[in-house]
Formats: structure tokens, sequence, C-alpha cells
């Protein structure tokens, strides 16, 4: 996975790339949790958005997102108590779904707040 932690490589993101492997994305890493939302805007790939909040858990997945849409794509669904967001996966569209990952399953990383990670690093 790319790393995305700076305000302009989140800018940019995976804009303007032709294709994207399976089993490759990039991970957007924000300093600190907060709402986040995402759009297709000059992304010629269909992708799957996937938006982890700081615990680790995967809290929303947005499967298949449409190339060149301009329409918001929410970090939270509906109604989420819990909003903000610390980390969003972007893979290939269905990637999602062909390895599992579903709403609710928690995911490590070492970027993670470690004293509060679902599933801390070693």
């Amino acid at each position: 996975m790319e790393i995305a932690d700076t305000a302009e490589e989140r800018a940019r993101g995976l804009m303007f790339r032709r294709d994207l492997p399976a089993e490759q994305g990039m991970l957007f890493i924000y300093d600190s949790p907060q709402p986040v939302s995402f759009w297709m805007r000059n992304t010629l790939i269909a992708l799957d958005m996937i938006f982890i909040d700081a615990r680790g858990q995967v809290r929303h997945i947005h499967p298949m997102a449409r190339p060149l849409d301009e329409t918001a794509v929410p970090g939270a669904a509906p109604g989420d108590p819990a909003p903000d967001r610390l980390m969003v996966l972007e893979v290939p569209g269905g990637d999602a779904a062909r390895l599992g990952i579903f709403p609710g399953m928690a995911l490590a990383h070492p970027r993670l707040p470690q004293g509060v990670a679902l599933a801390p690093c070693d």
C-alpha cells in the first residue's frame, strides 16, 4: 500500500492512474480523527473506499466508486454515532469484498494509536 499522509498527497490520491493492480492501493492517514468525504474527480479507475476509525475498526465501505464522479462519498453511513475517521483505504473496485473486508472488522496498522487499537501491532 502507498501511504498518503500529507495534505498534498491526500489531495492527489490516485488521480490520473490508468490502472491499479489487485491487492494494491493507497492508505490515507490523517493527523487526527475527523469527518471525511471523498470524490472521484480525475480518478480513472473504480475504487472501493474503506473508512477506518482511530481504533482500526472498519466503519463504512463504499464499493465500486465510479470513475470521474464528483459526487461526495461520505466516510460515515447515515446515523453513524461516531463519524470521525483516521484512515481511508482505497483499493481496486471489488477488492474489499474479494478480500473479505467488512464493516465492524478490525485492521492493524502501526500508525493507529496502539493504546486504543482493536488489533494492536506487536
